[in-house]
């Protein structure tokens, strides 16, 4: 199960009703955090989630509004006497402009770890989840990411019984891992079936729409991608900055075959995004015009 928190939905800056756009999601113990603008802090406080389990924090790219809260959460992390190592993701140039940010935040009682994204795709395996960044189309180097959590087959207790393999070792072989008894080998394709449907999330902002996004975002349990404008008419300013309208957002989920859609980084001059949610539900049924702090638990399908 993954535990999804939308913590932001703004873009650009911050406002009263509405914090910078930010990713939580929480999966067996470990938590990951994508993009970390002003006020994400405040954001994880007030849905009332710990800074503690952060392990990984991803950046889709080095506008002050994805990255400039980052000196005060490391500053809160070493306050609360972390002493585990922090996994920081981001494309190049990931380590100088984190060292730059922390000229006020020097000394951490914990390590940072750093992995650049050097390619148009790069897939990571991090704590038990497959973490997948893919090239979009900003006016600076972005990247979207997928979240994928994979489920081994059902076990076939027939086939065990029948390939003499003791019950003991059966939990075992569940779990993915072989077995050598004897001199006998028994390994996991010999009692599971087919592999089964997992988890999959995407996140996307700052972007024109692109094939990239479309195929990693293919088949996605949750698709939560940007809509800067709700506007029409400000299409030309969307392509002319390089990001999205809503009803290019839903274009992209419906091609992309997603259950659901979250629409985020909006625009501050855009104060009521659910006033031009028919249209888009139009193009795409399964869209919803998110709220801060909005949740969703994504569970396996049986």
């Amino acid at each position: 199960m993954l535990d999804v928190c939308l913590l932001g939905t703004g873009g650009m800056m911050p406002l009263p009703y509405r914090w910078l756009t930010a990713l939580m999601v929480r999966y067996n113990g470990s938590s990951v955090l994508i993009d970390c603008g002003e006020g994400t802090q405040i954001a994880i406080k007030e849905k009332g989630w710990s800074f503690k389990p952060i392990d990984v924090i991803c950046f889709t790219h080095y506008h002050g509004d994805h990255i400039s809260g980052l000196p005060g959460l490391l500053l809160t992390m070493g306050n609360a006497d972390r002493t585990e190592p922090l996994t920081l993701v981001g494309p190049k140039g990931l380590e100088r402009v984190v060292n730059s940010l922390r000229v006020i935040a020097p000394e951490l009682p914990f390590e940072i770890k750093f992995i650049e994204i050097t390619q148009p795709e790069q897939t990571f395996e991090l704590n038990g989840y497959r973490l997948k960044a893919f090239r979009v189309n900003h006016n600076v180097t972005c990247y979207g990411y997928s979240m994928e959590i994979d489920r081994a087959g059902k076990f076939d207790v027939e086939r065990a019984n029948a390939a003499g393999i003791p019950q003991k070792y059966w939990g075992i072989l569940q779990k993915g891992e072989p077995v050598e008894e004897g001199g006998n080998v028994y390994t996991p394709d010999m009692v599971l079936g087919p592999a089964r449907k997992g988890i999959k999330l995407t996140y996307c902002t700052d972007t024109r729409p692109t094939e990239s996004m479309k195929n990693n975002a293919a088949g996605s349990d949750l698709f939560i991608c940007e809509g800067m404008y709700g506007e029409k008419d400000k299409l030309k300013k969307a392509k002319e900055y390089k990001h999205m309208t809503f009803y290019e957002a839903a274009q992209v989920a419906k091609e992309a075959g997603v259950k659901e859609m979250w629409l985020t980084h909006y625009s501050p001059s855009l104060t009521r995004p659910e006033e031009y949610m028919d249209e888009v539900r139009a193009i795409f049924p399964q869209a919803i015009a998110a709220k801060d702090r909005r949740s969703a638990e994504l569970v396996f399908s049986d």
